[in-house]
């Protein structure tokens, strides 16, 4: 039997006839394995990019957006209140309106978002449960609200409307809010573990066949030498074709797989997380600025919504030891020694987060704007608490929720609008990462699979003619 397999394997490589078919054969399964590897990369490539833009960014921006709306509907409600006077005695007609205005929009944002988060949970237990109960908590939340704002119609009843209101933002920062940041949390990181699975197996799979592409361009050094050596010609043009075609197609196969492997990266990172970082700050300025309503309105409880306030300016623009009445004057002191070097870390949170996070045109520029819009705002908050301090409550009420040029909403608007920006960059550099790595594959892949099925063709109908010699 040895004898046998000996014999065997000396007819398979002592004569040139078996050498030349086994070189073919090492070129058909090397191109057949590279276009494998290439049809499987490409496709579970644009499954992961379909699942980015259709499933989990979606997911993970309408979380966010609930977030944001729930805090919106909440300081609306504290601003009409603020703004209604007596049972609309003394009534502020603008600011009145414009709360009631913003509030419904609000709550019909909130609606939508449930019901987005709840299509888009379909199959996720999870994340259906905490979908049903923020279902349940915002219909309980939005009828002590309606209580609230109710009873403020009555002459004398805004006791009753300030006791109905804290149930309702009881409900809200107990229940609804942990809920919805759980659920941005949780769709973030599944979209992260998405991400980090598919580069892993982009990088693993790059590095597959340039192997494999290599080798197979070897085999084709080592066929024409074979073919140089024992027919005497120097090179085969058939097989030349074929190495062309082989060489083209790993150079265009690794340079898509890195492409898309690249542009999943500035999605990601560079877009995509700055743009969950400045939708936690934008659902926490709702929150800080309906704080500042709730202590105009909530007299009993004016030292908790000061300190409520303060951490959620702290997550926004956080310093070390820093109180209420020292927070401008330090933000003034840490900005400007940023402004100096951008590489000073004297501040943290959300804006610090975007500021290390800079990529894109603009974007710096933008960032530091909001940043410059907000530190107007926190001018605005000390001078709502000076107005209380001096007995000027009404004055401080006007100042507070006013959306006239120069009063705090309006610095307030101008701060999200520069907000708006900054993740509005961000959006449009996800989105065009998003098609740019759809285009490397589209592009690039089929170009590449098409060389490799041309080199494995030209191959064999290069070496027929050599072949048919020793028949």
């Amino acid at each position: 039997m040895r004898n046998r397999l000996r014999a065997l394997r000396r007819r398979s490589w002592s004569t040139l006839p078996a050498r030349l078919r086994l070189l073919r054969t090492a070129i058909l399964l090397l191109a057949a394995a590279c276009t494998g590897l290439m049809i499987t990369a490409g496709l579970a490539a644009s499954d992961t990019w379909g699942e980015v833009t259709g499933h989990h960014a979606p997911r993970t921006v309408s979380a966010a957006g609930l977030n944001l709306a729930l805090n919106d509907m909440d300081a609306q409600a504290v601003n009409s209140l603020l703004a209604n006077g007596d049972a609309g005695k003394g009534r502020m007609t603008v600011p009145y309106d414009k709360a009631i205005q913003l509030y419904d929009e609000a709550r019909e944002a909130v609606s939508r978002d449930l019901r987005t988060l709840g299509v888009a949970a379909d199959g996720d237990v999870e994340a259906e449960r905490t979908v049903e109960r923020l279902t349940a908590d915002f219909a309980r939340y939005h009828e002590f609200i309606g209580r609230a704002l109710e009873s403020d119609t009555r002459t004398g009843g805004k006791p009753d409307a300030v006791e109905n209101y804290r149930t309702a933002n009881d409900m809200l920062t107990q229940r609804l809010l942990p809920e919805a940041r759980t659920l941005v949390d949780g769709t973030n990181r599944q979209f992260e573990g998405a991400y980090a699975a598919e580069r892993s197996d982009l990088g693993a799979q790059a590095v597959l066949f340039l192997a494999l592409g290599v080798t197979l361009l070897v085999v084709f050094a080592l066929l024409q030498w074979y073919l140089a050596r024992h027919f005497h010609r120097i090179l085969s043009p058939g097989l030349l074709a074929a190495t062309a075609c082989a060489l083209l197609a790993v150079i265009l196969g690794s340079e898509a797989l890195a492409a898309t492997s690249e542009q999943l990266r500035v999605a990601r990172r560079d877009a995509f997380d700055s743009i969950v970082a400045l939708s936690r700050a934008r659902a926490t300025a709702y929150d800080a600025n309906a704080d500042e309503s709730r202590y105009l309105l909530d007299r009993d409880h004016r030292a908790a919504h000061e300190e409520a306030f303060l951490v959620k300016s702290l997550s926004l623009y956080g310093m070390k030891g820093v109180d209420l009445p020292m927070y401008g004057p330090r933000m003034a002191e840490t900005w400007k020694a940023y402004r100096e070097d951008n590489e000073d870390k004297r501040f943290t949170g959300e804006f610090r987060r975007e500021l290390d996070n800079i990529t894109f045109p603009g974007e710096r520029a933008a960032a530091e704007r909001t940043v410059e819009a907000y530190a107007v705002y926190q001018r605005d908050d000390r001078t709502v608490r000076s107005l209380v301090a001096g007995g000027g409550e009404q004055e401080a009420v006007a100042f507070c929720i006013s959306w006239e040029p120069g009063k705090s909403n309006a610095h307030f608007g101008a701060w999200m609008n520069a907000l708006d920006e900054v993740t509005a960059i961000n959006s449009r550099a996800f989105d065009t990462a998003a098609d740019d790595g759809r285009d490397a594959l589209t592009g690039r892949l089929p170009w590449a699979v098409a060389g490799l099925i041309a080199a494995a063709v030209l191959a064999a109908l290069g070496l027929r003619p050599r072949l048919a010699e020793f028949r």
